[in-house]
């Protein structure tokens, strides 16, 4: 499927093709990645986990028509795993096919494109129009964080045995962080960069009822209410936008319309990951966490 143009043509078009795409982005956050595509340059979005940064790489994705690919990173994570591995397995198979045939053996023959196993970054290079996620790059190595600005930056990468691979147009790449650690300058100077902050009471509310329809109005308000105190209290983990989510579905699949302290206490675990932060929230009161939205 081509990249739709109109969505890319400005802040404002792309923002209602995110909205088209289920993702309810906020003005700021529509005009970095708008800028991103315009200057050709990658989005580094950073944030507390779960306010919807790879979610918005997803909804770009669909938004424009092209190809999603997604890295996730760890540590430990090398060049072999992010970018290409020889097939080796399919290489032994093929050099014993030759020596039971008689045939001379070719050793070019083994590092033919069709034992080349390509991994994201190769895919995302290979692959247009494509947006290319790199999530959570803060848990990756500083060599990792050099080797990725340099695939970024000339959009090709060299392989020995086979030469040159240069991407048709580069992806629109999107990196995430949850700050977990400091990320390098030198990847930051290169990417447009923004901070995504939880949603504001309102667009919490809209994004629950657009995501979760079945969610009755009062039950959204609710949720976003209790979810946005919960940010005020210090919390180990406080709650994103994805654990509004699982709890509003999660009291919807129990039929309530509602949050009563009986229903919150029944499915804390959907919005709170920590028992400490149960226990805390516990300690002060389930009730205090439903007043009026």
């Amino acid at each position: 499927m081509g990249q739709s143009p109109d969505t890319l043509e400005s802040p404002e078009a792309l923002g209602k093709g995110l909205a088209a795409a289920g993702y309810l982005a906020d003005e700021g956050l529509a005009t970095a990645g708008f800028l991103a595509t315009a200057l050709g340059r990658p989005l580094f979005l950073e944030g507390e986990p779960g306010v919807g940064k790879t979610a918005f790489a997803q909804a770009l994705a669909e938004a424009t028509g092209a190809t999603f690919v997604r890295l996730q990173c760890y540590e430990g994570l090398d060049v072999s795993q992010a970018l290409y591995d020889w097939d080796f397995p399919r290489q032994i198979l093929h050099l014993r096919a030759q020596e039971a045939a008689g045939a001379p053996i070719d050793e070019d023959s083994l590092y033919d494109r069709r034992f080349l196993i390509a991994r994201p970054l190769l895919r995302a290079l290979e692959t247009s129009p494509c947006v290319l996620l790199v999530d959570e790059v803060d848990r990756a190595d500083d060599e990792f964080e050099a080797f990725l600005l340099e695939v970024l930056s000339d959009a090709a990468i060299t392989i020995p045995e086979l030469g040159r691979i240069a991407a048709p147009s580069p992806p629109m790449a999107v990196l995430t962080s949850n700050r977990t650690r400091e990320v390098h300058d030198a990847l930051k100077r290169r990417c447009v960069y923004h901070w995504v902050e939880h949603p504001s009471y309102e667009r919490e509310v809209e994004i629950l009822r657009t995501r979760l329809p079945q969610v009755s109005r009062r039950l959204a308000e609710q949720v976003a209410a209790a979810a946005g105190r919960m940010r005020e209290i210090d919390l180990l983990k406080p709650p994103g936008v994805a654990e509004s989510l699982d709890w509003a579905a999660a009291l919807t699949a129990l039929g309530a319309r509602t949050l009563d302290p009986d229903r919150a206490a029944a499915t804390l675990g959907t919005v709170l990951k920590y028992r400490e932060d149960a226990d805390r929230i516990r300690a002060k009161g389930l009730a205090s966490l439903l007043g009026a939205g």
